[in-house]
C-alpha cells in the first residue's frame, strides 16, 4: 500500500533529480578516477629498470646478458672476424678478432652476468627481509611502498643514465669511431674487428661491418645503462639502510642494533663484490685498448712480454702507436663511478661501525684493483701488479671479508658484557 500523500506524479519529479544529481557527479567521480589512474599508465622508467632486476626469475637478466654475447660470438664466426690480424704499418701481425677481446668477451659473458646476479641477489634480500626486519612496522605492503618511493626519488637519475648510454655511449660514438671512419675513412683511431674490413676488405665487406658493428654497439649501451642502474640501486639501498638506521637509534636495544650492524654488513658485502666486477669491467676495457696501441702480438703475449721485461730484464716492449682511445675515457666513468658507490655505502654504513675491521680489508682490495687499473701499460712490469689485483680481487667474490671474521662475533660479545 501506498502512503498518504505519495503519488505517482510526485515521485516522478524526485527521480529525475536523482537523475540529474547523478548526472552532475560522475564527471567529477570520472575525472578523479582517471587522475588517479593516470600516474600508472604513464611510462616511469625507474619502476620498469627495478623491475628488471626484482621481478621475474634471478637469472633472467644475467641469463639475457650472456645470450646476447654469445649471439655477438656466433656473428662473429659467420662473419669471418672471430679470429683476424692485420699487418700493421710497422710490419707487426697483430690479432683483433672479436673473441680475442677481453671487453666484449669476458666482460659480457663473465663479469657483467655475474654483476646483475649480485645486485639481483642484493636487492631481493634487502626488499623481502632485511627491510622488513629493521622498519618500525614490518608491515610488506608498507615496506614495499617506501621501497618504491625510494626508487621514484631517483626518476631523472635514470632518465639522465638513459640518454647518456644510448645516445652518447651508444649512437654517438658508434658514428665517430665505426660509421664514420668506415665510410670515409681517417679518424686515427686503433684497427679493430670494427674496422678490420679496411685494412682486410677481403674478410668482410663494408656493409658488412657497419651492421655487425651497429647491433654491438646497441647491445653494449643498453647493457651499460642496465650497469648504471645496478648502481643506482645500490645506491638507494645503502640510503634507504642509512635512514632507517638513523631513525631507529632511539631504540637502544641490543638485539636491534645487532641485526641493524649485521644487515649493514650483509650490504656491504654485496656492495664489495659489485664494486669488485665493475673494477674488472673498466679493467677488460682498458687493457683491449692499451694493447691495440701496443707492440704486443696479441693480448696475451702483450701480457706475457711485460711480465717477462719485469722479472728477466727482457727486452722493453716499447710505447707503440699513438691512437685516440675513447675507451679509456669509458673505462674511467665506470671505474669512478663504482668506487663513488663503494665509499658512500663504506662512509654511510661503515662510519662508527664495529665492523670496521672487514671494512678496511675491503676497501685495501677495492684500492689496489682500482690503483692497478690506473697503472696499465704506464710502467714495464704493470701486469706483475694486475694480476695480483685480479687474484686477491677474484678471492674477494668468494669471501668478501678476505678472512674468518663473523658478524656474530659482536653479537656474543654484547650479550657477555
Amino acid at each position: 500500500m501506498k502512503k498518504a500523500g505519495s503519488s505517482p506524479a510526485a515521485e516522478v519529479p524526485n527521480l529525475a533529480r536523482n537523475v540529474v544529481d547523478e548526472e552532475m557527479e560522475s564527471p567529477a567521480k570520472l575525472e578523479r578516477d582517471t587522475e588517479a589512474n593516470q600516474p600508472s599508465r604513464r611510462f616511469n622508467l625507474a619502476r620498469r629498470s627495478e623491475a628488471l632486476f626484482s621481478r621475474g626469475s634471478t637469472l633472467d637478466l644475467p641469463a639475457s646478458v650472456f645470450a646476447g654475447a654469445t649471439a655477438l660470438g656466433f656473428l662473429s664466426y659467420i662473419v669471418g672476424i672471430h679470429n683476424a690480424t692485420y699487418n700493421r704499418a710497422d710490419g707487426l701481425v697483430k690479432q683483433v678478432g672479436f673473441l680475442w677481446a677481453p671487453n666484449w668477451t669476458f666482460l659480457f659473458m663473465v663479469f657483467l652476468p655475474l654483476f646483475f646476479a649480485f645486485v639481483i641477489e642484493l636487492l631481493l634480500f634487502w626488499k623481502n627481509e632485511g627491510r622488513l626486519r629493521i622498519v618500525a612496522a614490518g608491515n610488506r605492503v608498507e615496506s614495499d611502498a617506501a621501497w618504491a618511493r625510494n626508487v621514484d626519488a631517483s626518476s631523472y637519475t635514470y632518465w639522465a643514465v638513459f640518454i647518456v648510454c644510448v645516445l652518447f655511449a651508444g649512437v654517438f660514438q658508434w658514428i665517430g669511431v665505426c660509421l664514420v671512419p668506415l665510410v670515409k675513412g681517417g679518424g686515427n683511431y686503433a684497427i679493430d674487428w670494427g674496422k678490420l674490413t679496411l685494412v682486410r676488405p677481403e674478410v668482410i665487406s663494408v656493409p658488412m661491418e657497419i651492421v655487425f658493428t651497429a647491433f654491438a654497439y646497441l647491445y653494449m649501451c643498453l647493457c651499460f645503462y642496465l650497469f648504471f642502474v645496478g648502481l643506482i640501486l645500490l645506491h638507494t639501498m645503502i640510503n634507504d639502510l642509512w635512514k632507517i638506521g638513523g631513525a631507529s637509534r632511539n631504540r637502544p636495544r641490543i638485539d636491534y642494533q645487532y641485526h641493524v650492524h649485521e644487515i649493514g654488513l650483509r650490504v656491504m658485502r654485496g656492495i664489495f663484490r659489485c664494486t669488485v666486477l665493475g673494477l674488472l669491467i673498466a679493467v677488460c676495457m682498458k687493457a683491449q685498448s692499451s694493447y691495440l696501441a701496443s707492440n704486443g702480438k696479441n693480448i696475451v703475449a702483450w701480457l706475457l712480454a711485460d711480465m717477462s721485461s719485469a722479472l728477466y730484464e727482457g727486452k722493453d716492449m716499447g710505447k707503440g702507436f699513438s691512437y685516440r682511445m675513447p675507451t679509456h675515457y669509458s673505462s674511467l666513468l665506470i671505474a669512478i663511478s663504482t668506487i663513488i658507490v663503494f665509499l658512500y655505502g663504506s662512509i654511510r654504513l661503515g662510519a662508527g661501525s664495529r665492523f670496521h675491521f672487514p671494512m678496511w680489508k675491503m676497501s685495501a682490495a677495492v684500492g689496489l684493483l682500482f690503483a692497478s687499473y690506473l697503472l696499465i701499460d704506464a710502467f714495464t712490469g704493470f701486469s706483475i701488479l694486475l694480476c695480483l689485483a685480479v687474484l686477491l680481487a677474484m678471492y674477494g667474490l668468494i669471501d668478501p671479508e678476505l678472512g674468518r671474521w663473523r658478524a656474530s662475533d659482536w653479537g656474543s660479545n654484547q650479550n657477555v658484557s
